[in-house]
């Protein structure tokens, strides 16, 4: 796992507990259903970024490797 594991975490941690104080502020069923595709548009988001930071960690690493 790689430092960007780390800043991962701590950005799911801190959607979620966004998300749990919106839903608890939450007057209505529409807002209870915005708050949760804003939520997915944020984690789907974080989710990329960070599959694109492992991908790009994998072929760093892959690119040092000799050929077999």
């Amino acid at each position: 796992m790689g430092s960007s594991s780390g800043s991962y975490v701590r950005g799911v941690a801190a959607i979620h507990r966004k998300y749990q104080a919106t839903l608890k502020r939450a007057k209505s069923r529409q807002s209870v259903l915005n708050a949760y595709w804003k939520h997915k548009k944020e984690s789907e988001r974080l989710l990329a970024a960070h599959l694109r930071d492992e991908m790009a960690e994998v072929k760093r690493i892959k690119g040092k490797m000799d050929y077999r």
